[in-house]
């Protein structure tokens, strides 16, 4: 595909996204499908000015004064990816597979674009204007930079399974892909984002990850489950374990020792687990899938319960920027309920000294500190221990420091930490009568 052709595409993926609000993966999916012709490189051409559209798509919308696919598109190659506009020109002159040439106005637009020091804060932010408030009340004087931090591309980063291997045997064996170690978690290892045209490796066909001696895992939830903190020997129960990347984690911090328990309440998200534990060795860990009630010998037995509760999913917006703009005032209504429910079910299996940890993927504060604050007030026997210390005493005073409001949970975010978006804390449950 010539360039013209491959703008045009982006276009008519773009337009079949906002307009029949299809999910970003699957508009690409039924292109290629409908296009067969396509190479990989122009179908990874056609995904990375679509993404890279929808991370910017209200900024890219006020430059260039007009919020259509078309232009939104026109503004991503040009404002975003620094193309020439007599480039663009010249690729739509005489090629009929290109979109129409561009107007005196698109021209002007993509000249001297709309400056937006004059834009509001949640267009410069690129953030929705309805959950601008929220993001707003979370980041403060800094919620506008943790927005545009939140518009780059998120690099590839992965977790070194240390029950088989060590990141300096990983730094070797996969230095062609250029992995460098990442800042703050221990056992990661990160490929930087590629530029414009550029993609990230697959990494999941080297036999490093086939063999099980590395995971894809973002930093921020490393980090996450080095704060859990779990011992060896421990009982450790994973309540929303999903595909199981931080189960993985737990296992090897716990050394393949002690019982850890995962579950979750959609086998379609829990099947991958078995696959995964095989491979990476793990020998300490349970799995409990929904209707088994398999679960109940555990309640009030528990070290450590981990809740990595459904969310908005706001502090993933780097890879799947698609998100930001599908999220609902309704749908983040049925997250806070699930989240409440949920943290009421993982209170009933911590035994007394043990610990409830909350976390999420998102940077919205009615999905973190205020579900942890309401369920305080209602469970008087839990108290908010200070995450803040325990991030000093793990990575040390001068690592990066995450966001925190009341000194115990901690958030972190691309511009703090440069990791996704990720809410953590902390709670020991001391009924009356508990031995200290």
């Amino acid at each position: 595909m010539k360039l013209g052709g491959r703008i045009q595409a982006a276009i008519e993926v773009l337009t079949d996204i906002t307009q029949r609000h299809t999910p970003a993966t699957d508009a690409l999916r039924d292109w290629g499908k409908a296009n067969r012709y396509a190479g990989s490189k122009d179908r990874s051409f056609i995904g990375n000015v679509v993404h890279d559209a929808l991370r910017r798509k209200s900024s890219l919308a006020y430059m260039m004064g007009d919020d259509s696919p078309r232009a939104i598109v026109l503004g991503t190659v040009v404002h975003s990816w620094d193309m020439e506009v007599a480039e663009i020109e010249a690729a739509f002159d005489g090629d009929k597979f290109s979109p129409k040439d561009l107007t005196d106005d698109e021209r002007a637009a993509l000249t001297h674009p709309q400056l937006l020091a004059a834009a509001d804060e949640w267009v410069r932010a690129d953030v929705p204007e309805w959950l601008w408030p929220a993001f707003e009340n979370n980041f403060d004087d800094e919620a506008v930079a943790e927005g545009q931090a939140m518009c780059a591309r998120a690099p590839l980063d992965l977790r070194v399974n240390t029950l088989t291997t060590t990141r300096e045997a990983m730094l070797t064996a996969l230095a062609a892909h250029g992995v460098e170690p990442t800042p703050i978690a221990a056992t990661g290892l990160r490929i930087p984002a590629p530029g414009p045209q550029g993609r990230l490796p697959n990494i999941q066909i080297e036999k490093e990850y086939q063999l099980g001696q590395v995971e894809i895992q973002d930093e921020a939830s490393q980090i996450a489950s080095r704060l859990i903190d779990p011992q060896p020997g421990e009982i450790v129960l994973d309540l929303c374990a999903g595909g199981g990347g931080k189960t993985l984690a737990l296992a090897a911090l716990m050394k393949n020792e002690g019982q850890l328990h995962a579950f979750d309440v959609d086998k379609r998200r829990l099947s991958p687990i078995f696959e995964r534990l095989r491979r990476a060795g793990v020998q300490n860990v349970t799995v409990h899938s929904p209707g088994e009630n398999t679960l109940d010998a555990l309640k009030g037995k528990v070290d450590r319960v981990v809740v990595d509760a459904p969310c908005s999913g706001a502090g993933t917006w780097r890879r799947k920027p698609d998100a930001k703009w599908r999220l609902s005032e309704q749908a983040l209504d049925l997250r806070l309920s699930e989240q409440a429910k949920v943290l009421r079910q993982a209170a009933e299996y911590v035994r007394p000294g043990g610990y409830l940890i909350y976390m999420t993927c998102s940077v919205i504060a009615e999905e973190n500190e205020s579900q942890i604050y309401k369920f305080i007030e209602e469970n008087k026997a839990f108290t908010l221990i200070s995450a803040g210390e325990l991030w000093e005493d793990v990575f040390g005073v001068d690592a990066a420091k995450p966001w925190s409001a009341d000194g115990c949970s901690l958030t972190m975010s691309p511009a703090s930490t440069g990791t996704d978006g990720f809410f953590f804390s902390i709670m020991e449950y001391m009924p009356e009568g508990t031995p200290e």
